[in-house]
């Protein structure tokens, strides 16, 4: 029966340290191979928190390392390159997204989203714009997916 230890670790930053190694240390693996496959696998989000699941077979020692994708709204900041949302996102915003990027943000998390369509994905991207403070394309967020119910953005969706 495989054990599963599910965390937090900022891309490509794993340490042996905590909260991986007392999680792992009782399942007897290899604690630094762990660590030094999970920041090749998470090398690409640099700076981002990401999920990532270590599952082990207690009997064999053998593991196996899974990495989610960071959360919506880090990708957002990401692609703005910003540190962090607005403070006060209902009067105030830290930036401006163009819809090419809504929509690529949308692609990167559309397996993990509840969305039926491509359509829905952005429109859960728009609004977590909104939560964060980001405007995109020099407007409100809300305003956007109005639009994007309109089909404004069809072509550009892929729908």
């Amino acid at each position: 029966m495989s054990q599963v230890v599910e965390t937090l670790v900022e891309g490509g930053k794993a340490t042996p340290g905590p909260p991986l190694g007392p999680a792992l240390g009782p399942l007897g693996v290899n604690i630094p191979a762990v660590v030094a496959a999970i920041n090749e696998k998470t090398k690409d989000f640099a700076g981002m928190k990401v999920p990532v699941k270590v599952i082990v077979d207690p009997k064999t020692k053998e593991f196996e390392i899974e990495v989610g994708t960071p959360p919506t709204s880090a990708l957002i900041l990401r692609e703005l390159g910003v540190e962090k949302g607005s403070s006060d996102a209902k009067n105030e915003s830290v930036g401006n997204l163009t819809m090419e990027q809504v929509v690529k943000i949308a692609r990167m998390k559309r397996d993990g989203m509840l969305a039926s369509s491509m359509r829905s994905a952005v429109k859960e991207v728009l609004g977590t714009c909104v939560s964060v403070g980001v405007r995109v394309e020099g407007k409100h967020p809300k305003e956007v997916q109005r639009e994007v119910d309109e089909g404004k953005y069809s072509e550009l969706i892929g729908e």
